[in-house]
């Protein structure tokens, strides 16, 4: 077993001292919304009936409600958030807005192979269609469609470089043009299927513009059961109820209104840093003058950007699962995790050091067995779901609202016909399995990023039968 970059070259304990004295446990992206607050939206109290009813504030149901409105207009629609709009994963994010849809494109092409280049062109197609609706809309999100580096930090990391249409492959010294690290020893630059936004503005951009459109948005409505109704379904909350004929769950990493969906998705929580400004001269020290997102290509991975007051988001690495699967807030402080993320950091970048974090947040991912969304259809075909979007769903969330809309149509579709669409991913087993299962994975994933990348019979065995579990 061999040491990585992160435990051979660390920062002194006193540098990461210094960078978390100050830092506050809050989700960066909602303290920097406009104004300095939130959406108020009404909460629901007594009987509304209506044509379709979206059940979470997130960015599947608020894409799905805006994408309703502009397909009929006439329509009426209710979207209701059990607490703020934005609250959870889609205010918590790093803002990389990906077009894929599989959780990149190995995962894509070993899973559905015969048509992961339709899906592929339609996951372009609709990061063109967000870009399209960020203009068309003036949608203040902070978009910036400047591409990805997939870096390589490790030298076995270096033959997973490929170039492609759009990736343009950078060795150690081109690397260093874009962003000077002494971690990087190559890197991919994917400049067309990646862009950036400020998290916390889209949610409130995109229920601006719901509202706009005519949606009724209810926040602080906690939505308790799902009911079978003559006409539709009945969503009951605990002071009213909306009866629809069509209802949209886009509740993400919370437990699922159907039964049948419990187990398909587990919490694992994902640790986050933001630094304070950096000013002309530490910025001048590390290049990136073309403001990509980075990921490295470890199994056990960073994720960083710059926003657009020049601070640095640095993610990843560290996803638990707490036994239970359950969602609390009490797990998302973590010091060593956040103390393993400031190390991580300026390894990467030492020429920062002095650098204060102002902020950390963590939050759990709805992650599933393949990686990406499962989509389908309840009760006769009047209830429609997606959700397991594994950390990679803020661009992905657009394609869902248009998938959900075209299930609860019933008519087949380009999306609608696709295998990823049609089936279900394994579920989880129930614990005590599911702790020993993932948490084995983990270990497993950490050995092999020890180990030149090699898998072990674990992984191999999961990578035979379809399943996974990836940071």
């Amino acid at each position: 077993m061999t040491s990585t970059v992160f435990e051979r070259n660390p920062p002194a304990a006193s540098t990461i001292d210094h960078a978390l004295q100050a830092t506050r446990r809050s989700v960066f992206w909602l303290d920097d919304l406009p104004g300095g607050g939130r959406s108020r939206h009404p909460s629901l109290h007594g009987h509304v009936d209506t044509d379709l009813v979206v059940v979470g504030g997130g960015y599947t149901g608020l894409w799905t409600a805006v994408l309703a409105k502009q397909r009929e207009p006439d329509r009426r629609v209710v979207l209701l958030e059990a607490k703020s709009i934005g609250w959870a994963a889609s205010g918590r994010n790093g803002g990389f807005c990906e077009a894929s849809l599989t959780h990149g494109d190995e995962n894509g092409r070993s899973r559905w192979p015969e048509e992961f280049d339709q899906v592929k062109a339609l996951g372009l197609a609709n990061l063109d269609g967000i870009e399209s609706m960020v203009s068309a809309h003036g949608l203040d999100v902070d978009f910036e469609r400047n591409g990805s580096l997939d870096v390589a930090v490790e030298p076995h990391q270096v033959e997973w470089l490929e170039p492609g249409d759009g990736v343009t492959v950078l060795d150690s010294a081109a690397m260093h043009d874009q962003v000077r690290s002494p971690t990087y020893l190559g890197g991919a630059w994917h400049r067309r299927t990646s862009a950036l936004v400020h998290p916390g503005k889209l949610a409130l951009e995109l229920a601006r513009l719901a509202v706009e459109l005519g949606v009724e948005v209810f926040e602080h409505t906690l939505v308790k059961s799902l009911d079978s109704a003559a006409d539709g379904a009945t969503v009951v909350t605990a002071h009213g109820r909306v009866t629809a004929p069509r209802v949209i769950l886009a509740t993400g990493v919370f437990p699922s209104l159907l039964a049948r969906n419990r187990l398909m998705t587990v919490p694992v929580y994902d640790y986050v840093l933001m630094t304070e400004p950096l000013d002309a001269e530490q910025l001048a020290s590390i290049g990136w003058s073309n403001r990509q997102g980075i990921g490295d290509m470890a199994n056990q991975f960073h994720y960083y950007r710059l926003s657009a007051d020049n601070r640095i988001l640095f993610g990843g690495y560290d996803a638990v699962y707490h036994y239970g699967g359950r969602v609390r807030p009490a797990y998302e402080e973590r010091p060593s995790s956040y103390r393993q993320l400031a190390s991580h950091f300026f390894t990467t970048f030492p020429q920062l050091e002095g650098l204060r974090f102002s902020h950390r947040w963590s939050g759990p991912i709805d992650t599933s067995t393949r990686f990406c969304a499962f989509f389908g259809t309840a009760r006769a075909g009047s209830v429609a779901y997606a959700s397991g979007f594994t950390g990679l769903g803020v661009g992905a969330t657009r394609f869902a609202g248009d998938t959900l809309l075209d299930l609860l149509d019933g008519v087949p579709t380009e999306r609608t016909e696709l295998r990823m669409v049609r089936e279900r991913p394994l579920p989880f087993p129930p614990e005590p399995a599911a702790a020993l299962g993932i948490n084995a994975t983990r270990w497993s994933l950490d050995r092999a990023d020890h180990d030149g990348g090699r898998r072990n019979v674990l992984l191999k065995t999961l990578d035979a039968l379809g399943l996974g579990f990836d940071s």
